[in-house]
């Protein structure tokens, strides 16, 4: 595994080289705004190093990772006053893009979500940095 990976749009998001609304920016990991979001405020966890898939994740990482993953489920609560959220993670198949990167989206009840069938929704100019301005404010605290 490499550091980074040639052509992965995800490297290109940690490197600062494709535009993405950040949401968490640390050490090892990145948090930024699913362009086509099954609801507002979707998030994609990534590590900043080059890890394709869930087992492929170093074990140093594996902590962070999940913790920072709690931390995104409570944002979705007290910063988009969301009563939940899914969690969720593809290997491979399903996978979009071939790094590592976890879902958090925002849930309440009778939003329309059936099962993994994923309606996606558009962002509003301008709105999607609002919506990651309003993460970013409560992983701050």
């Amino acid at each position: 595994m490499s550091e980074t990976s040639a052509g992965c749009v995800f490297c290109d998001i940690v490197a600062g080289d494709a535009p993405a609304d950040l949401v968490l920016d640390t050490e090892e990991l990145v948090g930024f705004l699913d362009r086509r979001p099954v609801f507002k405020g979707h998030v994609l966890l990534v590590p900043r190093q080059h890890v394709v898939t869930l087992p492929d994740l170093p074990a140093g990482l594996r902590d962070g990772f999940l913790s920072t993953a709690q931390r995104l489920c409570t944002a979705m609560i007290d910063g988009l006053g969301a009563q939940g959220s899914f969690v969720a993670v593809n290997n491979t198949v399903s996978q979009s893009v071939p790094h590592l990167h976890l879902h958090v989206v925002p849930r309440t009840k009778g939003d329309g979500l059936r099962g993994f069938f994923w309606p996606r929704r558009k962002y509003a100019p301008g709105e999607s940095a609002e919506y990651a301005a309003r993460l970013r404010a409560c992983l701050d605290a």
